[in-house]
């Protein structure tokens, strides 16, 4: 019998115990996150060096590598090494050296068993599949997948081929392309996990269970494999290609594409595939949308280091029962917060009381789940919540006056320290405030609708607000899961203000006959989530008039907007307006031919891109980076131009 052995690291842990089971653990010194840094990878060669040996000499009889953080297993690669590595010679050298690493990994005589909990994303998951063995903690908090293409690549340590070996060609696909993260229980059903246990202190015995057994993951099912074969591979990568393509152009975003020709080439090998991986990644990596996806994401990331540290919100008062109100309660309700919701009357309350059980029942998994949450939103037609309440949020119609009538009715009634907010779209608080004792306390909290789609809330702030005021409003932002970006109150403050210009000048343009099928389609082309045209059918013609009107834009009385309003063709939410809508989609007519409809969507987009400068040049939105990450998740603009602001600077809008 071997005495126990240890060996500490910046990012590693390694000790040997009685039974000759090595337990390797990282823990990585920065962050709450596990990460595989470039340092944490050469340590790791290091001691599969030192565990090659044992092994080899009959002194380890298996590895069971486990996290010692909270948070997870491993996130991933470090993100922030990224932009240092993207020279190809760099990269590529790199890359094969990982690849190399991973392979003596999968190649020990003894089982390497991976215990995973949390976050499990990435480079974490592809080290965990280089592994003989993998067991899940069956939690919600466990997070499984690949979402390398939300950055503009895709696996790069081994990662596609192997996941194709363990959960076959299809499933392992869609997770790459798609970026979905999965469950313990959908893990295990797609093979990428081999056991479920119940509790993180379980992994340990578990672990030395499937080392002394050794135990080893079998590969897919012969009648998944059946896609890979070569004839009905083409085929599986052509229907790839055309999903693909209704949600992302291959010029924009090249990754997914680049992923299923690699496929297409090597799917039926495993391990050709994890060789053809280098030469098809390293393109990328260097790529302007990754380049520009990273910054997204740095920006976005940085989204969250705002607010206060400590502040909790437990109960929240929500003023108006409209789409916008119902969502914003149903939402907090959704992230855990008691939430009373006042309106008029229970026939304008009840409404929203079903569109939030319906989201409950899309966001849950199970029926106490969706009745604990319709218990945490209660009807308040008489405003009792109030004085309970940590934060209060007015969500009315855009009429200054009821707006002040609500806040001077309920500020006498509030507790101290509440936060006071209106979620208005366009009015600036100074003059809302005017009514109040205490203007300084009322701040804006601005959503966007649909309120469980969009991130971004722009926290509206006045003269009048102090700087804690705003950072309790981000803070109650990042508590409710969403992005906050501070902007100065001015008329339309930054989205609707650099939106309105587009929409107004496509409106135009179809007043003087041009095809609203083609405008649409240019701005899509362009790289818009959705035409211009009709995004104002999505967001109500009557909402697009009173914002135009608050920002000082005119709407002829005899145009066919002012005719549609009239007429009650409202857009999406009528069934008409521009389009005519069907199943809630816009029924299009042919889109004309256009021989430069890339030009004719840079030109639409032109007016966004415009305003946009002119407010990061008022200041009211603190930088260029925040106005682009803002435009971004308030308006869906290009995430892979990195925003209006790079865009312009980069020579592409």
């Amino acid at each position: 019998m071997i005495a126990p052995q240890a060996t500490e690291t910046k990012h590693w842990s390694f000790h040997t115990d009685l039974e000759k089971i090595g337990w390797l653990t990282i823990h990585s010194p920065e962050g709450s996150v596990n990460v595989l840094s470039r340092e944490a990878i050469m340590e790791l060669e290091t001691l599969v060096a030192r565990i090659e040996d044992l092994a080899n000499s009959k002194q380890l009889v298996g590895v069971v590598l486990l996290s010692g953080k909270d948070s997870g297993f491993i996130a991933g690669a470090d993100v922030s090494e990224f932009d240092g590595i993207s020279e190809p010679s760099v990269l590529t050298e790199a890359l094969k050296r990982t690849h190399a690493l991973f392979w003596r990994i999968e190649n020990l005589k003894v089982p390497v068993v991976a215990g995973i909990h949390g976050f499990c994303l990435g480079g974490g998951l592809e080290l965990a599949l280089a592994c003989h063995y993998r067991i899940a903690v069956n939690d919600d908090k466990t997070r499984i997948g690949f979402p390398e293409v939300n950055l503009g690549i895709f696996p790069g340590f081994g990662g596609t081929g192997r996941s194709i070996r363990q959960a076959g060609p299809v499933d392992a696909m869609q997770i790459m392309l798609t970026g979905k993260m999965l469950r313990a229980g959908a893990a295990r059903g797609l093979n990428l996990v081999d056991k479920l246990v119940r509790h993180r202190d379980m992994l340990r015995w578990e672990g030395r269970n499937a080392v002394l057994q050794s135990r080893r993951s079998s590969g897919a099912g012969w009648t998944k494999k059946l896609t890979a074969l070569p004839l009905v591979r083409e085929a599986v990568a052509n229907q790839m290609r055309k999903q693909a393509g209704k949600k992302a152009r291959r010029e924009h975003y090249p990754a997914p594409y680049a992923l299923i020709d690699l496929f297409e080439k090597h799917g039926n090998d495993w391990q050709a595939m994890v060789r053809g991986e280098i030469d098809a990644f390293v393109p990328l990596m260097g790529s302007p949308t990754a380049t520009n996806l990273r910054r997204v994401f740095f920006l976005s990331e940085g989204l969250k280091k705002q607010g206060l540290k400590g502040a909790k919100f437990a109960r929240v008062h929500v003023i108006g029962a409209g789409v916008m109100g119902g969502d914003i309660a149903a939402w907090c309700a959704y992230r855990g917060m008691s939430v009373t919701l006042q309106d008029l009357d229970m026939a304008r309350i009840q409404p929203a009381l079903d569109r939030a059980k319906k989201l409950f029942q899309k966001r849950y998994r199970k029926k106490r789940e969706v009745d604990a949450a319709m218990l945490r939103l209660t009807a308040d037609p008489q405003g009792s919540g109030v004085p309970r309440a940590d934060v209060i949020i007015e969500a009315v119609v855009e009429k200054l006056e009821v707006k002040q009538s609500i806040f001077s009715g309920v500020e006498g009634r509030m507790k101290p320290g509440a936060i006071m907010a209106t979620n208005t779209s366009s009015i600036e608080l100074e003059r809302i405030a005017e009514a109040l004792k205490e203007p300084g306390r009322l701040i804006g909290l601005h959503f966007f609708n649909p309120v469980a789609q969009l991130p971004l809330v722009e926290v509206i702030r006045s003269r009048f607000n102090s700087d804690e005021a705003i950072a309790r409003g981000a803070s109650f932002a990042l508590a409710i899961g969403k992005s906050p970006v501070v902007v100065k109150s001015a008329p339309g403050f930054l989205v609707n203000r650099v939106l309105m210009p587009y929409m107004l000048g496509a409106v135009e343009r179809v007043e003087k006959g041009e095809s609203k099928e083609l405008l649409d389609a240019a701005a899509v082309a362009f790289g818009m989530p959705m035409g211009p045209i009709e995004l104002m059918d999505t967001v109500g013609l009557d909402v697009g008039k009173s914002v135009a009107t608050e920002l000082g834009h005119s709407i002829p009385a005899d145009s066919r907007f002012a005719r549609l309003i009239a007429e009650g063709k409202l857009g999406r939410k009528t069934g008409e307006g521009f389009y005519k809508w069907e199943k809630g989609k816009a029924v299009k007519g042919e889109t004309p031919a256009n021989a430069d409809i890339a030009a004719l969507g840079r030109e639409l987009v032109k007016p966004l891109v415009d305003m946009t400068e002119v407010v990061v040049e008022e200041g009211v939105v603190g930088s260029a980076d925040m106005a682009d990450v803002g435009v971004i998740m308030g308006t869906g603009f290009a995430p892979f131009l990195g925003g209006p602001m790079r865009a312009r600077a980069d020579g592409r809008a």
